[in-house]
């Protein structure tokens, strides 16, 4: 009968994750050593006691008890104080590195690491050892692998093509801590291309827009209202820049407006509403109709489709460089409509009336498009202009959209509510079977294409 082979010592690992114990396990056994393993902190402690390893492999973040709390247990019990121990752990803080060394351990890895890093550290271990049982006389410095002698900086590319909301809520402003994550200003949006400047509406979150305007070498603003209702014009009167020389505003509205563009802008400046008029604005102004469909301005092409809406309302689409961005705030799809979007198909005679609009987001990178309504609130706002969830998602698979910001949130909706409802729209998706992309929009939010 053989005898077996004298094993070079004991090491019991402690190492709740499965994949990374098999793997120190085998190198531990195939370098010669006889192994055992724990799951947690407490099996970490019975074994040791039980079996009295020559060293312990330690992982600090252990399920039932913390790791330092097993390296302290260890060291307060006679028989286990002079355990060797190598700490193994993703936790590469100060506070740990300095409570791990007071309590005497060999050597300190933090993960990721080979197993044969720890196999050489083990191999250190019984070197230094010798014939004697338990920790260093002098606990040794704690090493952790080589790292690069240079800190890694990435620099935000901001001269991306990419838009930013500055306004996400709709019917007017909602001030309050209730809406401090979302925001509670009112309908704005903006793109960068150049010098120039696109601004699509100009509810109250127009005016943070004018200062950031203030502080760059744009001049050449150009401003696309999609209807003249008070949420998507009540900034202009506190955009800063069209009280400064050297800035061009152009502004753009669709026909069929009861009055015409400008006299709709110069009216909120009546002297009877605000204390300054529209002759007290130093930028200069000019006002147009949309006609030309779509139009370009520079290397941008913006074309618009009429919403939903009461009044003359239009979405916006604004192509730049091939990626294209849709703004549609106000839009009642489906009008009256309160059964499944499951139902629904392009053919179906209630979606067929808006095919156009359909087609208008088919083949957009990113739609801004509202859901203003729960369902259960849908049915007492039929015909005020505005979606349903489940309506508004039914437009978004019709449409083929992958990537869609719901906004126009209603001033009644706080933080929590939205969280709640932008989870019950992507279950809406889910049961519909459309994979997508979609998020809620929030005041300040900016995002840059790939």
């Amino acid at each position: 009968m053989s005898t077996p082979s004298p094993t070079k010592g004991r090491i019991l690992v402690a190492e709740d994750v499965r994949v990374i114990a098999f793997k120190i396990t085998q190198a531990l056994q195939v370098a010669g050593y006889t192994v055992e393993t724990a799951a947690d902190g407490e099996e970490c402690l019975n074994k040791a006691r039980q079996m009295l390893p020559d060293l312990v492999v330690l992982d600090i973040m252990m399920p039932r008890m913390h790791g330092i709390e097993v390296l302290k247990t260890l060291r307060d019990e006679h028989r286990t104080a002079r355990t060797g121990v190598i700490v193994c752990t993703a936790k590469d803080f100060k506070t740990e590195h300095d409570e791990a060394a007071r309590l005497g351990v060999f050597d300190y890895l933090t993960k990721p690491f080979e197993p044969a890093v720890l196999v050489k550290k083990v191999e250190a271990f019984f070197a230094r050892r010798g014939g004697d049982r338990g920790v260093p006389e002098y606990p040794s410095p704690i090493v952790t692998e080589d790292l690069p002698t240079s800190t890694f900086t990435p620099v935000l590319d901001t001269t991306r093509l990419g838009y930013t909301l500055w306004g996400s809520r709709g019917s007017t402003p909602t001030p309050g801590a209730r809406f401090l994550r979302h925001g509670g200003n009112t309908s704005c949006m903006s793109v960068v291309l150049g010098d120039e400047q696109f601004v699509f509406d100009a509810g109250s979150g127009i005016r943070d827009l004018g200062f950031d305007v203030l502080q760059s070498q744009r001049r050449k603003l150009h401003l696309f209202v999609t209807h003249t209702h008070w949420d998507h014009i009540q900034g202009f009167p506190f955009f800063a820049p069209a009280y400064v020389p050297g800035f061009e505003i152009t502004i753009y509205g669709a026909e069929g407006f009861g009055k015409d563009l400008k006299s709709v802008f110069r009216g909120q400046l009546d002297r009877e509403y605000f204390p300054v008029q529209m002759e007290d604005m130093q930028s200069y102004l000019q006002f147009r109709q949309l006609a030309v469909n779509p139009m370009t301005i520079g290397s941008a092409r913006i074309s618009w489709e009429f919403a939903q809406h009461p009044g003359a309302t239009v979405g916006y689409k604004i192509e730049i460089d091939g990626k294209k961005i849709v703004w549609v705030p106000d839009n009642e799809f489906l009008q009256g409509y309160t059964g499944s979007p499951e139902d629904l198909t392009r053919d179906h005679p209630l979606v067929v009336p808006y095919g156009r609009m359909i087609d208008f987001l088919s083949d957009a990178d990113v739609v801004i498009h509202e859901a203003q309504y729960t369902c259960e609130e849908y049915p007492k706002k039929v015909r005020w202009g505005h979606s349903s969830v489940s309506n508004a998602c039914a437009l978004m698979k019709l449409a083929g959209v992958r990537n869609w910001v719901v906004t126009h949130h209603d001033p009644m909706h706080d933080d929590a509510f939205l969280d709640t409802k932008l989870q019950l729209t992507r279950q809406i998706f889910e049961r519909m079977g459309h994979e997508m992309y979609v998020t809620h929009g929030y005041d300040g939010m900016t995002e840059y294409f790939r």
